[in-house]
């Protein structure tokens, strides 16, 4: 799957759709890619960390959440906003299990 890109590698904004996440395989570093449209502003942002598994606990999300709120919060120009929405959605979560643990 080709995203928008144009000659060098580049991003082509103005082929990508607003607000809509995609999913970036082949880059080396983050596993998504949303183009961000706010109040007439657009921005290309690119989120989450290539072949980490997340959202595999309540626990885990509820630590993810807490720790980036302040970002959340910023909304859809912001990195957080988007991994909280696409990664870490209570519907995704793996196990009900509370418990959290490092690395899981």
């Amino acid at each position: 799957m080709r995203l928008y890109y144009k000659k060098g590698g580049r991003v082509d904004k103005g082929a990508m759709a607003c607000n809509k996440p995609k999913r970036t395989p082949g880059h080396s570093k983050k596993s998504h890619i949303v183009k961000a449209c706010e109040g007439g502003k657009e921005k290309i942002i690119r989120f989450g960390q290539q072949g980490v598994k997340t959202n595999q606990t309540v626990g885990q999300r509820k630590a993810f959440k807490s720790r980036h709120a302040k970002n959340i919060k910023r909304g859809k120009m912001s990195a957080a906003y988007w991994a909280d929405k696409v990664n870490w959605s209570p519907s995704k979560t793996k196990s009900k299990s509370k418990k959290w643990k490092k690395g899981s």
